[in-house]
């Protein structure tokens, strides 16, 4: 009975274009709510179930700090809490300490959650939808650059980040984990 109910959920996934429902060449990753407490470690998957990025939780830090590194421990990419600001901000840095990216929430949103994260070097991108819930997308005007849904997965405290061909998937899922510990 279990074979059977492995190769349903295979031809379904194959129906929809992979295991989190996209298709094409978009990249998908598996993340956790709340991705990670400060002092805790978390693997980000892809879609094959393979670990394939660490998030470290500084620990016994003044601001929060998570450290973005490969399988080998190679530092990619790191997220700090800016502290001192009208608005809450994190700003991703790349391992040589220059801005990649800074994150912020806006002041006034009316119906839905919206960030904002100016990208050193690159357009600004939008990010909007319900971010509590872990529905939304990150944009560019109108185009897409990644989406954040729950909707793939039936485990608990488990959502997807599909991203388009051609991103920066260090720094999507760098935004991704700044939206998540700052909503949180």
């Amino acid at each position: 009975m279990r074979n059977r109910r492995e190769e349903r959920r295979e031809e379904r996934q194959e129906r929809r274009g992979g295991p989190l429902g996209g298709g094409g060449d978009k990249t998908h990753y598996q993340m956790r709510e709340k991705l990670v407490s400060i002092g805790d470690d978390y693997w980000i998957e892809n879609d094959h179930g393979e670990k394939v990025f660490k998030v470290d939780g500084k620990a016994l830090r003044i601001r929060q700090t998570l450290i973005f590194e490969d399988r080998s421990g190679r530092e990619l990419a790191k997220i700090q809490e800016r502290m001192l600001r009208i608005k809450d901000s994190m700003e991703v840095e790349d391992p040589a300490g220059n801005q990649m990216a800074m994150v912020k929430k806006a002041l006034i949103t009316p119906l839905r959650d919206r960030w904002t994260a100016k990208i050193r070097g690159g357009p600004d991108l939008e990010v909007k939808g319900n971010i509590l819930d872990h529905e939304y997308t990150i944009g560019e005007g109108r185009e897409k650059v990644a989406e954040v849904s729950k909707k793939w997965f039936r485990v608990r405290d488990t959502y997807g980040v599909e991203i388009e061909p051609g991103q920066d998937e260090i720094l999507i899922l760098a935004l991704t984990a700044c939206i998540d510990q700052m909503a949180h």
